[in-house]
């Protein structure tokens, strides 16, 4: 009852939680039609989440909430019709959703200068929520335009959504360690983009948090 209480007073933990979970799960996932479904319904959890922690923030929450409906109803007429075109604005509206859900975190930790526990964990679901809303620009890119990116194993061949979120994680967070590789202008301009976001996230918005937690423990002492 105490992890209850503590996610519920701290909704950017869960959010958090399930995505990192998510990451876990997902290689089990997209390997049969059977984990494909649960995927899709995984990605639900993640945007119920997703928008519970929105529900917090300064942002307009019925904007959000129109967002996550037209990702609902994109994907089950992808299932039900599946299509590269449909497939790509699936994942651009998804993209969409997650980078306002980004935006949307930002500015919560933004909009004072107290940091609380739930902005510390909000640092965190914002990257993953920035991860995740490139990896989907990434499969829109993908369905688009067709061998967008390249891997040293089956290079020929499309690259599925954990090698794009990995290729994503692995840009943002600057590491470079990833295989999958752009080779389309286009790829290569999104790619660039999130290097440069990553950076700047790091650098504006976790720099803040701590500098602003500093000042907190020295007005204290």
């Amino acid at each position: 009852m105490s992890f209850v209480a503590f996610l519920r007073r701290t909704p950017s933990a869960g959010l958090l939680l399930t995505q990192l979970v998510g990451v876990m799960l997902y290689p089990w996932m997209e390997s049969s039609p059977r984990g494909q479904a649960l995927l899709a319904a995984f990605s639900l959890l993640v945007l119920a989440g997703a928008l519970r922690v929105v529900r917090r923030t300064p942002w307009l929450t019925w904007t959000a909430c129109a967002l996550a409906v037209l990702v609902i109803a994109l994907g089950i007429i992808a299932a039900i019709r599946p299509d590269p075109r449909l497939s790509a604005a699936t994942a651009a509206m998804e993209a969409a959703f997650y980078f306002y859900a980004t935006g949307s975190l930002i500015a919560y930790m933004a909009h004072d200068h107290i940091v609380t526990t739930d902005e510390f964990f909000a640092a965190g679901a914002t990257f993953t929520l920035l991860a995740w809303a490139f990896a989907y620009l990434y499969v829109a890119c993908q369905a688009l335009l067709p061998g967008s990116f390249t891997a040293a194993a089956a290079p020929e061949t499309a690259r599925t959504w954990v090698e794009l979120l990995f290729l994503s994680v692995a840009v943002l967070s600057s590491v470079g360690l990833s295989d999958i590789l752009p080779v389309t202008p286009m790829a290569r301009a999104l790619v660039m983009l999130e290097s440069f976001a990553g950076v700047m996230y790091i650098a504006l918005v976790v720099s803040r948090l701590i500098s602003l937690r500093s000042s907190m423990r020295r007005d204290i002492s």
